[in-house]
């Protein structure tokens, strides 16, 4: 007999989401002292020198490597990919999919242009490309590059059965999200405690998307379906019925005429 297997109704956006209660506090604990922090000018120095160290390594290849990463951060990559895997989970009955992909990334954007006209910080200037009109704190880059590359990885992890390959896609997703944090300090765009900010202010709204999953009480996955999948199923209930139907036949009692004797 197949048993039902019950997992909770949010169990995607948990596992998609791997952004537990303890580590978004202590993003938002670390966002709200280096906001501080930032408004008593506190990080001059710090910005400066991490500039500054950066900028010594400049050269035209890697200027143009920088500028070519940071554009996948860019809402005209990253809209279109949304758009993309919207249509995707939408064709293939993902609900949970699209209805966790917007409002993650609906949220980041709402979150990343609240925190740029809270804090008004301007914009240093740039090294290599022409500044941004919009203000620097939290960088919106870092912030929407997290929350995007990060719920896509999740995605992809979900699906995957061996460990090597979850640990090789969340590896390559750190890589692109980091790289591009330090492409807006290479680029001059960007301080480096607007990178920060920007990182732990994702980590801790995915934190707050994943509080947010939709609870229910029924299960999540069906019965294991039998192999070859509903059409066996149909062949298989087909048999069991064709079965008890001769087993009824078997079982009913018989019934005898009674025969005279020929006399002699």
């Amino acid at each position: 007999m197949v048993e039902t297997e019950r997992r909770p109704s949010n169990y995607r956006w948990q596992s998609v989401v791997p952004v537990g209660l303890g580590l978004a506090l202590a993003c938002l604990a670390f966002f709200s002292w280096l906001a501080q922090e930032v408004l008593e000018w506190h990080t001059q120095q710090f910005d400066n020198t991490v500039r500054a160290t950066v900028h010594q390594h400049a050269s035209p290849a890697l200027t143009w490597f920088m500028r070519g990463v940071t554009h996948l951060g860019d809402w005209t990559v990253v809209l279109p990919a949304v758009l993309v895997l919207w249509g995707i989970f939408s064709l293939r009955g993902g609900r949970d999919y699209v209805r966790l992909l917007l409002l993650t990334m609906t949220g980041a954007l709402v979150l990343d242009s609240a925190l740029k006209l809270v804090f008004h910080r301007a914009r240093p200037d740039p090294f290599f490309i022409a500044k941004p009109p919009s203000y620097s704190f939290p960088s919106g880059h870092s912030l929407i590059s997290l929350c995007f590359y990060g719920l896509l990885a999740g995605m992809l992890s979900l699906r995957l059965k061996k460990r090597w390959q979850r640990v090789v896609v969340w590896a390559a997703a750190a890589l692109v999200v980091g790289m591009i944090g330090l492409s807006r300090i290479y680029l001059g765009v960007h301080w480096p405690s607007d990178v920060l900010a920007g990182y732990a202010a994702a980590i801790v709204w995915m934190g707050t998307v994943r509080s947010l999953a939709p609870r229910g009480t029924g299960p999540e996955s069906k019965k294991a379906e039998p192999p070859g999948g509903p059409r066996n199923r149909k062949r298989i209930g087909d048999i069991s019925k064709l079965n008890h139907c001769e087993r009824g036949l078997s079982e009913r009692p018989r019934t005898t005429g009674s025969t005279g004797k020929s006399e002699s």
